[in-house]
């Protein structure tokens, strides 16, 4: 079946999630639902050189009882994150083993850094310890696309498998590019996201020196909001051309109606509102609603004072009188800023949203900050009718790139 415009219509049949708020899907929703924070002091290393002592960290994230794949209980902390949210993800669509056609299935998998842990490891092993060799598997640890290739290997995924970098909207453009590869027909089926695990000590001091990470928490749009907080997860989606899914009696969840990605040519850290607006009207005009039908919108928020400011005015600019009647929340306030993974597990957040017309909460909200002025759903989550959702990520670089979710096709 396609749409109106030709294109295949694309669906997603499955979502797997590893957050700082819960293992799993069902327990990162019902944390969300009661607006449970998961930042809290670091627990998995040292910070005593250190002046920011916070993180969302991913506790009690045993690979051996959550993963039977032997090749990846062997990689990066961050290609495990991927496995454990692929493996959910795929089982929830139907597959528990190799996909019947592999070379017409796709694997997208993306990470803004890749495997940091490995990496530190090695260099602590070279510079600190004086060893002569760092661990045999360093190299294929650290490889940006070694997730993606992992989850490939474990389901017999022949066609497209690569990574995506672009820092945090890296799980963004893998579910947009693997809805292009099926719009395409170049797949009927692909597994995309991201994963991240970049809290090592060596992270946290780049992250300190770059003056943007907040020392006592995640307070988007707020007053009170004085800078992000750096966290680790990953977030995958399984997308299916619609009849494919049908044919094989698959549940489907939700579909991706459209997608959109600018960047803003200008400023390596300070946003401008130009790309954001463009990536927001693209991905509507690609999906072929008006703004007024979006009854959800997933923020970027990171609790920076400027992004916040210019994603509202972006908002503003696009949604017009209709962003007054728009639901706005960052999820982050309760994860904290997963970088590359935030993508995939906000759009997660949007596809649950739709299921139970619930809009999540921005915890930690105070008062609205200096020209902050939407409904950013303070606090506890709301009761509201959503047929819409869309989910922005926007990435240093001016990387932008926005997706929109709508119900199961009647």
């Amino acid at each position: 079946m396609t749409k109106s415009n030709g294109a295949r219509r694309v669906v997603v049949t499955g979502h797997g999630a590893v957050t700082p708020i819960g293992i799993g899907i069902e327990p990162f929703w019902e944390s969300v639902r009661a607006s449970r924070c998961g930042i809290g002091e670091i627990k998995g290393f040292d910070t005593s050189e250190l002046y920011i002592h916070i993180a969302g960290e991913v506790e009690d994230f045993e690979p051996r009882k959550l993963l039977d794949s032997k090749h990846i209980l062997l990689a990066d902390r961050y290609s495990q994150f991927a496995g454990v949210a692929a493996k959910e993800a795929m089982t929830q669509a139907g597959f528990d083993g190799p996909v019947e056609n592999g070379l017409r299935t796709a694997c997208v998998i993306g990470s803004g850094i890749g495997g940091l842990v490995s990496l530190e490891k090695g260099y602590e092993d070279l510079f600190v310890h004086n060893k002569k060799a760092t661990h045999p598997l360093t190299l294929l640890r650290t490889i940006g696309s070694s997730a993606a290739a992992h989850v490939g290997i474990d389901y017999g995924i022949k066609g497209p498998c690569f990574g995506t970098v672009s820092a945090c909207s890296t799980a963004a453009h893998a579910i947009g590019l693997t809805l292009q590869l099926i719009r395409s027909n170049a797949a009927d089926l692909g597994v995309a996201g991201a994963s991240e695990a970049a809290l090592t000590f060596g992270s946290m001091r780049a992250w300190q020196a770059m003056r943007v990470l907040s020392p006592d928490g995640c307070y988007p749009f707020s007053q009170r909001r004085n800078g992000t907080v750096l966290a680790e997860g990953a977030g995958i989606l399984v997308l299916e051309e619609l009849e494919h899914a049908r044919a094989r009696g698959a549940n489907i969840l939700a579909e991706v109606m459209g997608f959109g990605m600018t960047a803003d040519a200008g400023d390596m850290v300070n946003p401008d509102i130009e790309g954001p607006t463009a990536a927001m009207q693209l991905a509507l005009e690609d999906a072929q609603i008006s703004p007024a039908e979006i009854d959800y919108l997933n923020a970027h928020g990171t609790a920076t004072a400027i992004n916040d400011v210019n994603e509202t005015n972006a908002i503003k600019r696009v949604f017009g009188s209709a962003a007054n009647d728009l639901l706005v929340s960052s999820t982050k306030s309760m994860t904290g800023h997963t970088l590359g993974a935030g993508g995939g597990i906000e759009a997660s957040a949007c596809i649950k949203a739709i299921e139970e017309n619930y809009a999540p909460p921005t915890i930690g909200f105070d008062a609205p900050g200096d020209e902050c002025d939407l409904d950013y759903v303070p606090n506890e989550g709301r009761e509201h009718e959503i047929n819409y959702a869309m989910s922005n990520s926007f990435a240093f670089g001016g990387l932008n790139a926005v997706l929109v979710f709508g119900p199961p096709p009647a």
